[in-house]
């Protein structure tokens, strides 16, 4: 077995998660469950979070968004080195470290357009972005400052090529449910984070589904950061003490994202500020509790409604396993529970399975990356649209790998100016 470092921000934007795990190739020559070390949260620093917020509203320049990619970089690096010198290993005790990085814009595919594009027999390869609707997606935190900061192998963007393949790589979770419960038949997964998804995972690859069901956390932690100041609803304790209003669920279930049949995928200009926000303001006269109520039990049945309507017609199965952070909030938790129990089914945390909840979206960058480095498929056609299997994610080799490498002497005092040179010897 080998040791796995994954790192993950993601739409909810409320720190970097590293975790470290074991893994190693199983008989069948696809991965093996992973292995939980260790994991840790790395906030987001003051002066980075308007940026990365900014960014989201695509008020940045392209400037200052190079800079972000860098920086963010720099602060995934120092998420990985935390965590491998909190487990006493070396950079080359690390077989890799895999993420995608912080999600600034995402596009799902437009069916309609590609269909009419394919009918067309247009053959221009620039036109299936221009015209044929293929989807598309920015992500920061550079994986060549990670590679050189951390010294350890480094595989980061692991959508681009499910895009160019027709695919909405958009959720990815569904390789990590495939290596984790393959051999115990069908499996539905849900994660929590800002947005929501389902996976339904069998060894059978081309019978898997994975979609967005919608929002997870990122509407209501705008909702308590815009109303309290606080980051999120610690244990879902304001929900808690509010009341749902019918006219604002039944209005948010007219949201035009369910008109989308899967694969679908769901960002920040479906549910994100701009959405919230006009919410917040027709609303403005209830309570943060009630407003809060209604968006957690909003989520709760949009999550039921997708198992529902696309995953029970398909197959039996008698539980999720949900994982994120949206695990947390224990009064989404329990109406989501709820809900579920009417069609006959439990709600149970990834925890029990040994993939801690909280972690489980960096694992499967961990997992990714493994397979990456393997060049094993790592992509699932079925579940996200590709025309073909494909190995997704970008190398950046560490340092230490570098050949015909001599050691680099008198570099500081050279370059910065700190020291006399054979060349300018008055300096």
């Amino acid at each position: 077995m080998v040791y796995i470092v994954g790192l993950n921000s993601g739409s909810s934007f409320d720190g970097v998660d590293a975790v470290l795990c074991k893994i190693s190739l199983a008989e069948d020559g696809h991965p093996t469950r992973p292995e939980y070390i260790d994991g840790l949260t790395v906030d987001w620093p003051l002066e980075l979070q308007p940026l990365i917020l900014r960014a989201f509203d695509n008020d940045l320049t392209i400037f200052e968004m190079t800079r972000l990619n860098y920086v963010a970089g720099a602060l995934y690096a120092e998420a990985a080195n935390g965590l491998i010198a909190q487990n006493n290993l070396k950079p080359q005790d690390i077989f890799v470290i895999g993420y995608d990085g912080q999600t600034i814009y995402q596009e799902p595919p437009n069916r309609v357009k590609e269909r009419e594009y394919i009918l067309s027999g247009n053959k221009s390869l620039p036109d299936l972005w221009l015209k044929g609707g293929y989807p598309c997606g920015f992500f920061i935190a550079e994986s060549g400052v990670v590679a050189a900061l951390t010294d350890v192998d480094t595989v980061t963007q692991f959508r681009p090529v499910d895009h160019a393949l027709g695919g909405s790589a958009a959720p990815l979770m569904q390789y990590l449910d495939f290596v984790a419960f393959r051999n115990d038949g069908p499996t539905v997964t849900l994660n929590i984070g800002g947005i929501a998804n389902l996976q339904l995972a069998d060894k059978d690859r081309s019978k898997m589904m994975a979609f967005d069901t919608g929002p997870g956390n990122v509407m209501i932690d705008h909702v308590v950061k815009a109303r309290t100041g606080r980051g999120y609803d610690k244990d879902g304790e304001l929900a808690a003490k509010g009341n749902a209003i019918a006219s604002l669920l039944a209005e948010l279930q007219t949201h035009d994202f369910y008109t989308r049949k899967p694969p679908r995928s769901a960002w920040r200009l479906d549910f994100g500020a701009s959405y919230a926000d006009r919410i917040l303001e027709k609303y403005a006269a209830e309570s943060t509790e009630d407003i809060l109520a209604t968006l957690t039990q909003f989520t709760a049945l949009s999550i039921t409604s997708s198992l529902v309507d696309f995953i029970l017609p398909r197959t039996a199965v008698v539980q999720v396993i949900a994982s994120g952070g949206g695990t947390r909030n224990a009064t989404l938790m329990k109406n989501l529970g709820a809900e579920i129990a009417k069609h006959g089914l439990t709600l149970s945390v990834s925890d029990k399975f040994g993939i801690p909840a909280a972690y489980k979206e960096a694992i499967k960058f961990a997992t990714l990356a493994f397979a990456n480095k393997h060049g094993l498929a790592n992509n699932i056609p079925a579940a996200g649209g590709a025309v073909k299997y494909a190995v997704l994610g970008k190398l950046s080799l560490a340092p230490w790998r570098a050949k015909n490498a001599e050691e680099v002497i008198g570099r500081n005092e050279l370059v910065l100016g700190l020291g006399k040179s054979e060349f300018c010897p008055d300096q």
